[in-house]
């Protein structure tokens, strides 16, 4: 946590400021409503999406931010912790981050509720200051969000996703919204520069980094809360499967497709075909990748001067890639 804290050193004022936007903009006459967002609120994860919104707009605007860079990060917190709440019913998951998870607290439909009104918070925030601009990114960004998640469930039916498919689904599913985030920042402080499609690219590129990385931990790195093996028995194809079944014979082709179909279940056979790949290079060709899309991430960032803000969003693209959890 200690590079978290220094990628913040630069926007500490604007975060806890933020805090206490985020608070108000999540307040409800329902006093239930309350007390689950004060249970959320308390749980918080690192928060790298509103830093994102934070750091851009400060590198692209000599330093400064303005009510709309607060608004922008609200909104994007409050549609992300609304998709978290909602993915947590959709998966029937009873925790996150070491904490019960909203339904499993207060079940699935008041969790459903919960998210629906966060994510109408997120909508009138934009709304109610004339936020068009903005609200056209995060509305964007779900629609994405959305797609993406079909476009996984249909093509894990028939386990037939190629290299392409998979950077398709990875950068709507979670590519997206870090693009929103740099692209809110950049349009909060400057709504008609060329920065923000140059900062929505970056975002795009540091997102395709994080998920690969995020996959690479079903292969046997080290990561808390998560045992290897989940994508696998979720019949997920990430890059590392992806691209051994492209490159393995026939028959292993067969053996690993039959695996991830029929014995997914199957703790020992799961841990053969992490075996296999990991041994035919899967690891490696997926490493490669990431640091492919970290490095286009810091070129872009390469014309700036030197400045805090751009050390460190130099140091948070490093973080996505070496991160141990």
């Amino acid at each position: 946590m200690k590079i978290v804290s220094q990628i913040k050193d630069p926007i500490r004022p604007e975060m806890e400021l933020f805090e206490t936007k985020f608070r108000d903009a999540m307040s409800s006459k329902v006093a239930l409503f309350n007390r689950i967002t004060h249970y959320i609120v308390n749980r918080k994860g690192k928060q790298m999406r509103p830093m994102f919104v934070f750091l851009t707009a400060k590198l692209v605007n000599n330093g400064m931010v303005n009510e709309r860079t607060y608004r922008g990060a609200s909104v994007i917190e409050l549609i992300h912790t609304a998709s978290l709440v909602h993915d947590d019913v959709v998966d029937e998951s009873h925790k996150r981050r070491g904490f019960f998870s909203i339904n499993a607290l207060w079940k699935n439909k008041i969790a459903v509720l919960v998210g629906d009104y966060f994510f109408s918070k997120g909508l009138l925030l934009c709304i109610e200051h004339d936020d068009i601009d903005l609200l056209k990114i995060i509305s964007e960004a779900v629609r994405e969000i959305s797609e993406g998640e079909l476009l996984q469930i249909e093509k894990a039916r028939r386990l037939d996703i190629t290299e392409a498919i998979y950077y398709d689904i990875i950068r709507q599913k979670t590519a997206t919204l870090i693009a929103a985030c740099c692209a809110m920042g950049a349009r909060s402080v400057k709504p008609e520069s060329e920065e923000v499609d140059r900062f929505k690219k970056f975002g795009e590129l540091c997102g395709m980094a994080f998920q690969i990385k995020d996959d690479l931990f079903d292969y046997g790195e080290d990561r808390i809360g998560k045992p290897t093996g989940i994508d696998i028995k979720e019949q997920k194809m990430t890059l590392p499967l992806i691209y051994v079944l492209n490159n393995c014979s026939k028959k292993e082709k067969s053996w690993l497709i039959n695996s991830v179909k029929n014995h997914n279940k199957d703790k020992k056979r799961v841990k053969e075909v992490i075996q296999f790949v990991r041994t035919n290079g899967g690891l490696d060709y997926a490493v490669q990748q990431m640091l492919s899309f970290k490095e286009a991430a810091l070129q872009l960032l390469e014309d700036y001067p030197e400045s805090d803000y751009k050390s460190a969003l130099v140091l948070m693209v490093n973080y996505v890639v070496d991160r141990k959890i």
